[in-house]
């Protein structure tokens, strides 16, 4: 998958990104930026695209 390809991400992390956008966009940061941002912000809350659900469980270290 080349760099940039958001196809693996869910419906709604790409809405999630393109509110996070037009919220930096609204404070002034020009729009190449806001999407980075943006994409920056929803990667770090969901760790990146698409997961499987089954066997995904996030188990504490010992």
């Amino acid at each position: 998958m080349p760099r940039g390809d958001k196809s693996a991400y869910t419906d709604k992390q790409k809405r999630q990104a393109e509110h996070i956008e037009a919220g930096y966009e609204k404070r002034g940061v020009p729009e190449k930026e806001a999407e980075r941002r943006a994409w920056a912000t929803v990667n770090k809350e969901d760790g990146g695209g698409k997961k499987s659900g089954s066997g995904r469980k996030n188990h504490p270290k010992e």
